[in-house]
């Protein structure tokens, strides 16, 4: 008789946003005529950029063609690819990344749920509270993360690593020492940044206690500030301690596109085994790589074409950002996030839960947002918005959200 991995048990209800998909629907079932607005998933409005869309239409020209037809892609990815990357998001930044330290991808998520794949079971792990579910939840599958305790909400083999108002958001270097270290900024879903000084002494404390850090840059197109860092490997030392997940998804809008990246650098060492060596094999064994197609409109991402309608595009979110976060502070909210990310984070009303507050705002205001709570106790009271939505929605919902 077959027999299942009972890890998979172990997870509480369902994945944050399959929950929200169900709520929503039953709403939408008893109430056909409301027409509600979603600030709730991170998924982009704007349609891909002219640019992209050039890119894609001739790469479908070649697959036409004998003569330019491609298979199976390389297993790193395709050298235009990869090349572009290195040069623009790390050689330009001063970072030594080379093309070949670039895995390519269908997208961070999977990358940020497969790169626990390559590390020992009884590794322990430290996430930021409040965190992206991925994070936590493939490790739970995984086997690494111990009992589930409903009263608490953690895990009993997870660090947590609060990011509070106190701590403005922000987490501080655990006392406990991990053996593998999640880090997101500009941060999913508060919104929060740390400056290049601030993420020196992560790689300094990960370097002294031989700890890994997985860093995820999804959102590092949305910084505006000076002294926040781009990539981790601004700082000195990271080559030997960190994993860089690059995503197209917010930065080029290509979240139903799907491309993305993991950065290993060959530095990174157990003993004289390299991470980047396990990860080649992995990849190479369980991943046939993005489509010829789609890598294509990834490189085109970095023409200088495709960066000037970007930014464009990344402006556009950013003002929506911009109205989401002032109309709040206008309705007396206490809000914070939207300067360097698309996320707006809010205290949720006095008595009232993430998840009422989730009702509330469905119920009365029409609108769609994502529970704090959903990512991790120390979201409790807390809510965020995102600024991926169009503006005149954008403006609609804040409208209703203030009469509400």
């Amino acid at each position: 008789m077959f027999k299942i991995n009972e890890d998979y048990l172990k997870l509480p209800g369902s994945y944050l946003f399959s929950t929200i998909a169900k709520k929503i629907n039953a709403y939408q079932e008893e109430n056909p005529e409301k027409a509600l607005i979603r600030l709730g998933i991170g998924d982009v409005t704007q349609p891909l950029a002219p640019a992209i869309i050039e890119a894609l239409h001739g790469a479908v020209e070649e697959m036409g063609n004998a003569s330019t037809f491609h298979g199976y892609a390389p297993d790193l990815g395709y050298e235009f690819l990869r090349s572009a990357m290195a040069q623009n998001d790390y050689q330009v930044r001063g970072c030594d990344i080379k093309a070949d330290e670039i895995f390519i991808s269908d997208g961070a998520k999977g990358d940020s749920g497969n790169i626990q794949e390559i590390f020992a079971k009884n590794n322990k792990i430290a996430v930021c509270d409040p965190v992206y579910p991925v994070y936590v939840d493939t490790n739970v599958m995984a086997g690494r993360t111990g009992t589930y305790d409903p009263q608490t909400e953690k895990w009993s083999d997870v660090i947590y690593m609060p990011c509070t108002k106190a701590t403005n958001f922000a987490p501080e270097l655990p006392k406990e020492v991990p053996d593998i270290i999640y880090l997101c900024f500009p941060n999913n879903p508060t919104g929060s940044t740390i400056t290049k000084a601030e993420l020196q002494k992560w790689v300094d404390y990960a370097n002294e206690h031989k700890a890994v850090i997985i860093y995820d840059a999804a959102y590092e197109a949305y910084i505006t500030e000076a002294d926040v860092p781009h990539t981790i490997f601004e700082c000195e030392g990271a080559r030997t301690c960190a994993i860089e997940l690059r995503s197209f998804s917010k930065n080029a809008g290509f979240t139903g596109v799907r491309l993305g990246a993991a950065v290993i650098p060959k530095d990174i060492k157990s003993g004289d085994t390299t991470l980047h060596s396990l990860w080649a094999r992995r990849h190479g064994t369980k991943y046939n790589g993005a489509p010829y197609i789609v890598q294509k409109a990834g490189e085109a991402v970095y023409s200088p074409t495709g960066k000037v309608q970007l930014k464009e595009q990344v402006a556009y979110y950013m003002n929506n950002a911009k109205v989401i976060y002032n109309g709040l502070k206008e309705a007396g909210y206490t809000v914070s996030g939207g300067v360097n990310a698309p996320y707006i984070w809010l205290e949720t009303p006095k008595g009232m839960t993430s998840w009422d507050f989730f009702d509330f705002l469905l119920e009365k205001a029409n609108v769609v947002g994502t529970p704090g709570s959903g990512f991790g106790p120390s979201g409790e009271g807390y809510f965020r918005l995102t600024a991926f939505g169009t503006y005149e929605n954008t403006v609609a919902a804040i409208d209703r959200i203030k009469k509400a």
